[in-house]
């Protein structure tokens, strides 16, 4: 499933759906709509080879835009629909797009034993410091002080730092970018997609209808790219860079090879489907 470098790019119309952006003007989602666009394009997939999944929010109707299969699942629920295509099908490429909202909160615990199995999806994360869909509130990725509806006097709670949390969590390619930037974003998700295992991706996507504080101008002045004397392969390196808050640093911040959850599962099997009604016997017999 590869693209063939000698294969031309397709048409980036070919990835788009009859669907078009619901989002505000000036959403941060176009940006890494337009990412995806240019990655598939990259790849050369054909739109049956690739399924793009989501949770709820203001981000995960991605997938209705996009020509590919898709999934619009229930909120925090985007890994456990996206590891069950996968291990379904592990031909398949498979992405999960979403928010900070969808993958931190209710979907914080489901994020982490993705991170742990190493599951082979690439997983780009909308993160926009705030609940967009149900209008401004508070969001895990939101500054202490953020003041919204539901926090007038500014949110006592500290916010996750999203790449820290992936590297502790066992994800072994982990990388920040910024929609301001699609160019540079559509590079990392061609990435995610090449590494063999669960790559995360979080990515500043400002929300300029309820979030007036974390702007396209805010993060332009606070973001920076890595310095090339970055090595991704060193732990410390990659916590010390997620750590940093000046500047917030872009790029692959860590990137570890090795056996994926599907490599595993791979070397576990006993043969293809002529085996099948064995195992479903099997499974029968100790279930029933």
């Amino acid at each position: 499933m590869s693209a063939n470098p000698a294969v031309a790019p397709r048409p980036l119309e070919e990835y788009k759906s009859d669907e078009k952006p619901t989002w505000c003007p000036g959403c941060g989602d176009f940006g890494v709509l337009n990412g995806l666009y240019n990655a598939m394009r990259t790849k050369g997939y054909q739109t049956k080879d690739v399924v793009v999944v989501s949770g709820i929010g203001c981000s995960s109707r991605l997938p209705f835009f996009v020509s590919s299969y898709g999934f619009h699942g229930v909120h925090g629920r985007a890994m456990p629909i996206a590891t069950g295509i996968k291990v379904a099908n592990p031909d398949l490429k498979v992405l999960a797009m979403g928010g900070d909202g969808d993958a931190f909160a209710i979907g914080g615990g489901h994020f982490i034993h993705a991170a742990r199995r190493n599951l082979d999806i690439c997983y780009v994360i909308m993160d926009n410091n705030i609940y967009g869909l149900t209008k401004g509130q508070t969001s895990p990725t939101s500054n202490v002080g953020f003041v919204t509806k539901t926090t007038p006097k500014g949110t006592p709670d500290r916010p996750i730092n999203p790449l820290l949390l992936a590297v502790a969590g066992g994800a072994t390619f982990v990388a920040r970018a910024f929609s301001g930037k699609p160019k540079e974003l559509a590079e990392l998700i061609v990435q995610g997609i090449d590494h063999n295992g669960f790559a995360v991706i979080d990515t500043y996507s400002p929300c300029p209808t309820f979030n007036k504080v974390n702007t396209f101008k805010a993060y332009r002045d606070q973001v920076a790219d890595l310095p090339p004397e970055h090595d991704p392969s060193d732990l410390q390196q990659a916590i010390k860079a997620a750590a940093s808050e000046d500047p917030l640093y872009l790029g692959v911040l860590y990137r570890q090879q090795g056996e994926s959850f599907e490599d595993h599962i791979r070397a576990g099997q006993s043969g293809g489907e002529e085996n099948a009604p064995a195992v479903l016997a099997d499974l029968f017999e100790r279930y029933s």
